[in-house]
C-alpha cells in the first residue's frame, strides 16, 4: 500500500496562482529532483540510482508486468515505458515531498515540459542514459484526483494544463544506462527521421 502524509487538497485558484513559476522551469537543463519505482500495484519505493534497460524500463518498476491497454496482446507499450512529471508542479499539487510519489510517475525533474519545448521525439540525456518523449498523452486520472483532489485534475487536464503538460509526458528509452537523483537532464534535438 501507497504510505503517505495527508495531502491537502488546493483549490484551483491556488493551483492557478502557481503557474508563473511552472513557467519558469528550465527549458535546455534540468535536475533530475525524483526517482520512484512501482515494484507493485499500489506500492513506491523512492531510490537515489536506478538503471534503465530497453527491455525492462526502469528497473526495479512494473512497466513490463503491468502490461497495456493499447497493445493488441495486453504486452508492456514500448512508448509508454516511463512516465516524467514536472517537479514544480508535482511540488504545488502534493504539498509535501514525501507525497511525489502518489503521481505514479517515475521521474520527476525540473524542466519545461511543455509541448512546445518537448514535442515527440525530443529527447533527453539523464545520467548516461537518452530517453524520447512519445506522442502518448499523460492525463491526470481517478486515482489522481483522489490522491491530490479534483481541482487538481481540472488544473492539470485544463487547455493550459495540456499545453504546459501538466500532468507529465510518456517516454521511451534510447540508450539504456544509470540514473542519480540529482542527474542533469539535457534536452537534445528529435531525431532525424528517415526518408
Amino acid at each position: 500500500m501507497l504510505s503517505y502524509r495527508a495531502v491537502t487538497y488546493r483549490t484551483l485558484e491556488e493551483l492557478e496562482a502557481g503557474l508563473d513559476k511552472i513557467r519558469q522551469a528550465p527549458k535546455e537543463t534540468g535536475i533530475l529532483a525524483l526517482i520512484s519505482r512501482r515494484p507493485r500495484t499500489e506500492e513506491r519505493e523512492v531510490v537515489e540510482e536506478a538503471e534503465l534497460s530497453l527491455t525492462e524500463g526502469l528497473v526495479g518498476d512494473d512497466w513490463k508486468a503491468r502490461g497495456s491497454t493499447r497493445t493488441p496482446d495486453g504486452s508492456a507499450h514500448p512508448e509508454l515505458q516511463l512516465t516524467l512529471m514536472n517537479a514544480r508542479v508535482i511540488a504545488l499539487v502534493a504539498t509535501d515531498p514525501a507525497n511525489w510519489p502518489l503521481a505514479g510517475d517515475q521521474l520527476f525533474i525540473d524542466l519545461d515540459l511543455s509541448t512546445q519545448n518537448l514535442p515527440p521525439g525530443t529527447r533527453l540525456e539523464i545520467g548516461n542514459a537518452l530517453i524520447e518523449i512519445t506522442p502518448y498523452p499523460h492525463t491526470g486520472c481517478k486515482k489522481f484526483a483522489a490522491r491530490f483532489g479534483p481541482d487538481a485534475t481540472l488544473f492539470v487536464n485544463s487547455p493550459t494544463g495540456r499545453e504546459l503538460q501538466l500532468r507529465g509526458v510518456n517516454a521511451k528509452i534510447i540508450r539504456p544506462g544509470k540514473i542519480r537523483l540529482g542527474d542533469v537532464v539535457t534536452k537534445r534535438p528529435a531525431a532525424p527521421s528517415a526518408a
